[in-house]
């Protein structure tokens, strides 16, 4: 057996005792040091053993501490008595572990005293009520934030999503809540309104996820990042197009609200680099680059200095093979401009493909759509294997009701790309997967149309990261 000394007096004492009472452990006996005995309601006599004295008069607690204890409890009224009955046990016992409700700001410097801040438990407590505030556990692992607790609200990115197409990288979804109700997560399980999930791993990035769940329609480019960004270099696009592809950023930039960054490199026109420079204010900034050096190395710098959550590039940038590979290394939207008009579009257009990526980006799909404006249409080659699509159909009419927002869904019995060649106004939405940085070369006979992406090159594209 197990002894343990529990040294207490006040109501929150008493409480304590009641609890311990209630939580059964066959290998533990307890012996209870009050000044003042008081009766409790219950107690199991073989369990627990009364002593009725003063615990700051070391004679009678060295008479008790001739036993061996593994722990000893304090949860006393008086800072003084903490601190002489404390005196009184290390006179005794040297390396005794103790544990003090500490109700006072004291300060400890024994490494087997262990102070549990009053404060802080009722503050820690009630914050984990506060909305919008993430839950983590302050008794379990290290409690620095790598478990945590989040509602699912109903208008969430993660609502109706399989958790099978959940990218968890340096963290998992370890058990649900629903109804009061645990259940197991599974692949195939598809997370519900006002479900409560438990997340495990790395507290940074827990603290991205959280934001993401909480994420409703209206906030992108978050949660990739804040600003929008618009990167052209000189020397690969063309002179006559800039001012156009500059004013189409502009309209970007209004329409979803965000600062917009114009990075220059390479610059060599001078009557271009006063046109740019003219569309500086306070929601504008104009970075040029005289120097560099070191191009990729730069835009990674500016996209984390900027807070970047959705880049721009006119399409002779995003064909450029390197910049194409260090525009998927950042892990944003990118927003490829093709020369024509994008006031004028009013669709997304998304391909349906054999796998689940288009579940993945889907909250990012409506956020989009719904600050742009766009309708949303959906295309079913039906020539491929149905099964992974009919899911993805079935989220998105999920997240339609959600959103309040309706979506087209078109059976197609050619490729959807000869399709949407033949139309107008639109914009292709599609997952920013390593499919896409492969040579163009590689993929002529496929008939992947996520590979084929540059068929539509003469529209305007987005391409949305699986993951954050």
């Amino acid at each position: 057996m197990k002894k343990i000394l529990i040294i207490s007096d006040g109501e929150v004492g008493n409480h304590f005792i009641e609890r311990v009472n209630e939580t059964y452990s066959s290998e533990n006996i307890y012996y209870v040091i009050q000044s003042k005995a008081t009766k409790f309601e219950g107690i199991n006599p073989a369990r627990f053993k009364f002593y009725e004295f003063d615990p700051t008069s070391l004679y009678k607690l060295a008479n008790l501490l001739k036993m061996e204890f593994i722990q000893v409890f304090i949860v006393m009224q008086k800072q003084l008595d903490v601190e002489n009955t404390i005196k009184n046990i290390r006179s005794i016992k040297k390396q005794l572990r103790v544990i003090v409700l500490n109700q006072w700001d004291m300060v400890n410097e024994d490494a087997n005293v262990v102070f549990i801040d009053a404060k802080e438990i009722i503050a820690s407590r009630m914050i984990d009520y506060l909305p919008n505030v993430p839950v983590i556990a302050q008794n379990v692992g290290i409690g620095e934030g790598e478990i945590m607790e989040v509602l699912v609200p109903f208008g969430s990115s993660f609502v109706y999503k399989h958790i099978g197409v959940i990218e968890q990288k340096n963290w998992r979804i370890v058990a649900i809540y629903r109804n009061r109700k645990l259940i197991m997560p599974s692949r195939r399980r598809m997370i519900q309104p006002n479900d409560l999930l438990i997340l495990i791993g790395e507290p940074a990035v827990l603290k991205s996820v959280y934001r993401s769940i909480k994420r409703e329609l209206g906030q992108f480019p978050e949660p990739f990042g804040t600003n929008l960004f618009l990167y052209l270099d000189i020397n690969i696009v063309d002179h006559k197009s800039i001012k156009e592809v500059i004013r189409r950023a502009v309209y970007t930039h209004k329409k979803f609200n965000h600062d917009l960054i114009i990075k220059v490199v390479n610059p060599a026109n001078i009557e271009l680099l006063q046109y740019i420079k003219e569309y500086r204010d306070e929601h504008i900034i104009i970075d040029i680059d005289y120097d560099s050096k070191d191009i990729e190395v730069t835009f990674h710098n500016d996209i984390k200095t900027y807070h970047v959550g959705l880049v721009i590039v006119p399409r002779e940038m995003f064909d450029n093979y390197y910049i194409r590979n260090a525009l998927y290394e950042a892990h944003v939207p990118v927003l490829k401009l093709a020369n024509r008009s994008i006031s004028s579009v009013k669709d997304s257009a998304l391909i349906l493909s054999d796998n689940r990526d288009l579940e993945k980006i889907s909250a990012t799909v409506f956020d989009i759509s719904e600050q742009m404006e766009f309708n949303i249409e959906i295309y079913n080659y039906m020539n491929e294997h149905q099964g992974e699509k009919e899911q993805v159909i079935e989220h998105y009419y999920n997240l339609s009701t959600i959103f309040s927002k309706s979506i087209k869904v078109y059976k197609e019995s050619e490729n959807p790309i000869v399709t949407l060649r033949q139309k107008d106004n639109f914009i292709h939405i599609l997952p920013f997967t390593s499919k896409l940085i492969s040579r163009r070369i590689s993929t002529i006979f496929s008939t992947d149309s996520e590979k084929l992406y540059y068929k539509l090159d003469d529209y305007h594209q987005i391409f949305i990261p699986v993951q954050l």
